[in-house]
């Protein structure tokens, strides 16, 4: 299944730029509704971003098969802010998929150090989320609310699905990664 995150990751600045394409139809008069209701039907069952406290944040790591760092995509589109866009933490079932999907400028990198740019997150008041791709869990995003992709979709368009709570996202992906080891026993 974490293919799919191959051709994410090798055409991300194409597809957030098609999402904020495909949501300023919302704006149509007529149409706005229909993209609303299409948009929010990808967000639910495709691609979404889900709230997380900094607790949460740190068990994800603790659970992630593999870390690694990149440039976040959003803030190097967008450029609306002075935060950092080296903050996105990459996440793995397995260091085997974190390698085989990163992104050509991401880097493996230690949970301390993940913890790191969290809690310089946190200190910058950007925040927290965890992105998933048709099934795969991928990234924890450092979020603003000038360049973030999904919460600008939320706010600004209303498509609600794109980013949403979960109160038992640790456990959801607690089973993510069991789910897959179990699948990859020698």
């Amino acid at each position: 299944m974490h293919h799919t995150l191959k051709l994410y990751n090798s055409n991300r600045k194409w597809i957030i730029r098609f999402y904020m394409f495909f949501a300023a139809g919302t704006r149509i008069p007529l149409l706005g509704k229909l993209v609303r209701t299409i948009s929010n039907a990808y967000g639910r069952s495709q691609h979404h971003a889900y709230l997380l406290t900094p607790a949460e944040a740190e068990e994800l790591l603790t659970i992630a098969g593999g870390i690694a760092a990149a440039p976040c995509t959003c803030r190097n589109i967008y450029k609306k802010c002075q935060h950092p866009a080296d903050n996105e933490v990459l996440l793995a079932a397995s260091s085997h998929i974190l390698k085989e999907t990163m992104p050509h400028d991401a880097q493996e990198i230690t949970r301390e150090k993940a913890g790191e740019i969290l809690k310089d997150s946190q200190r910058r008041g950007l925040i927290l989320t965890i992105l998933k791709c048709r099934g795969d869990f991928y990234a924890i995003c450092s979020c603003c609310s000038c360049c973030c992709v999904p919460l600008r979709l939320s706010k600004h368009y209303g498509i609600g699905e794109a980013l949403v709570r979960h109160k038992d996202i640790v456990k959801e992906f607690r089973e993510y990664v069991a789910a897959h080891n179990a699948g990859h026993e020698d």
